[in-house]
């Protein structure tokens, strides 16, 4: 059976770097292995989960998932229910960082290939991040420290720089991509708060 703790490479010459590359491919290619039920049902799971979450939030910053990614979907539609303010990312020119907020039903865009569908706008800046008690991140996997292992272009490193200190960071993942193995780290990644799969809610051990 296929675990992201079977892609963690044994090789200790491998620079972190070439280490990570390798877990970021394996991961990937098992994701667009699922069934559109597999996808469909680990959605589901995640929204009704997510209601844990959500006492005395008010803003939540989100993302629109990629296809092979757990559909982020249902989960907005728990928010906007719920009259939670929702915040996406919005990726300019060099990868720079901004929010927008959205409502279920909005449109999105996919801008630019590989990348995640953006809102429409107005941008409101990096800044606007703050706003957020709640922050749910894209992932590859995580492991039980909390160390994430992202797509690779460190956008979310730089963007939870304007984070509250008291705002949580969850991210988003199937249940086999939680490593039981210490993931490789560079001294840059930022470590988030815990998990979030169809299972349920993991906290990190910090």
């Amino acid at each position: 059976m296929w675990s992201v703790a079977n892609t963690l490479p044994r090789d200790g010459h491998l620079e972190m770097e070439d280490a990570k590359q390798i877990m970021r491919d394996s991961v990937r290619a098992h994701r667009t292995e699922r069934s559109d039920r597999e996808r469909r049902e680990a959605a589901e799971s995640i929204a009704v989960h997510a209601a844990e979450l959500l006492d005395g939030v008010r803003c939540v910053a989100t993302y629109a998932a990629r296809r092979t990614e757990p559909d982020t979907a249902p989960l907005m539609d728990v928010l906007d229910r719920a009259g939670i303010s929702i915040l996406l990312p919005m990726l300019g020119p060099g990868l720079s960082r901004d929010w927008a907020r959205y409502r279920p039903g909005d449109p999105l865009e996919v801008r630019a290939p590989g990348r995640p569908p953006d809102p429409e706008g107005p941008g409101l800046g990096a800044e606007a991040l703050a706003e957020a008690d709640l922050i749910l991140t894209p992932a590859l996997s995580v492991d039980a420290a909390g160390n994430r292992l992202g797509q690779g272009g460190g956008w979310y490193d730089r963007a939870l720089a304007h984070a509250r200190p008291d705002a949580r960071v969850i991210a988003i993942l199937f249940d086999d991509e939680v490593s039981t193995e210490p993931l490789p780290v560079a001294a840059h990644d930022r470590r988030v708060d815990g998990v979030l799969t169809p299972k349920g809610l993991i906290h990190a051990v910090q």
